[in-house]
């Protein structure tokens, strides 16, 4: 089995847990390899969490869940020093977050003070309690929930933290036939297995951030983001880091596309789950109602993408 088999055998086990979300399974995949965190905003009851178990069964990793509601602290994700009595030290106690993969279900209910314990972890890739910084195992991913903002018990997530996530997106509701199709309970007996270690996902790591991309890509790229940035739509445009991570993503699909270069679709097809959570509409988008999505198509309708021809120059 070759590299490019391998990470389509990730997409294909997780497809046995999750029925009729081949797109978000993809993009969930490519932000991985890609070794980015991902938010998942959804309404409850559409598969957030099984599709993060699935991710992280499928390739070996230790994975920790943590429920976060408003009585959450930074130290049950961080970890805390006690006090031992017998040797007169303090031993630090881990947290949650000391794993592979850190599921943090319903993030935009718990406090401000505790979504902030997830900043330097996503960032840096270690975690400082009491002076002292620990670093996280690798990989390390944040898989992260949100129920809509307005449901019971829920508040915005700022957007410094919204900027960590790679990439933003919704599962929705199954089409009718892939309803019928859980409701029969058929998807149980296909569960995912194990088909690659943490090792291996770090190989395929590298060879993702070896795929070639050419300058005109680059400079498309940039344009796209310019675009977010100068739009009487938008008030607050992508990030430099929202670009970086759109160059990471089209990296990542043209690997699951099995190419070891970006060709322009793999650009516009990644827009919307890295860009939207980045953009701010103007008040006169939202009376307007339009959308993030509508707004990037628009984008990416008014940028005209490099020809082919040139990229593979």
């Amino acid at each position: 089995m070759n590299d490019y088999e391998r990470a389509l055998q990730i997409v294909a086990e997780v497809k046995k847990a999750i029925v009729g979300k081949d797109e978000c399974i993809a993009i969930s995949v490519a932000a991985i390899l890609a070794g980015g965190h991902i938010l998942l905003n959804d309404i409850p009851g559409v598969g957030k969490t099984t599709l993060a178990s699935a991710l992280a069964k499928t390739m070996s990793l230790k994975s920790n869940r943590v429920q976060f509601t408003p009585d959450v602290l930074p130290s049950d994700i961080l970890g805390f020093s006690m006090y031992e009595k017998t040797t007169g030290q303090f031993v630090y106690q881990p947290g949650s977050i000391l794993c592979n993969l850190f599921l943090a279900d319903e993030l935009n209910r718990t406090s401000p003070k505790t979504q902030s314990a997830l900043l330097e972890a996503m960032e840096e890739g270690q975690v400082t309690v009491d002076g002292k910084s620990r670093q996280l195992p690798e990989p390390f991913f944040v898989i992260a929930t949100q129920n809509p903002y307005g449901s019971a018990g829920t508040q915005m997530l700022p957007e410094s933290q919204l900027d960590r996530f790679m990439v933003s997106m919704s599962l929705g509701y199954p089409e009718l036939e892939d309803e019928i199709h859980i409701l029969k309970g058929q998807h149980k007996e296909h569960t995912p297995q194990a088909v690659t270690t943490a090792q291996e996902l770090l190989h395929l790591q590298s060879l993702t951030d070896q795929v070639y991309v050419h300058e005109e890509i680059y400079r498309y790229i940039g344009r796209l983001v310019h675009r977010t940035r100068n739009q009487e739509s938008i008030d607050l445009g992508v990030s430099p880091r929202g670009a970086i991570c759109l160059v990471k993503m089209a990296k990542a699909l043209a690997f699951l596309r099995q190419r070891e270069f970006v060709v322009p679709q793999d650009v516009a097809d990644m827009a919307l789950p890295v860009m939207g959570h980045r953009i701010q509409e103007s008040s006169r988008a939202r009376v307007e109602r339009r959308s993030k999505e509508q707004l990037i198509a628009q984008i990416l309708r008014e940028e005209k993408p490099p020809s082919l021809k040139r990229v593979h120059q």
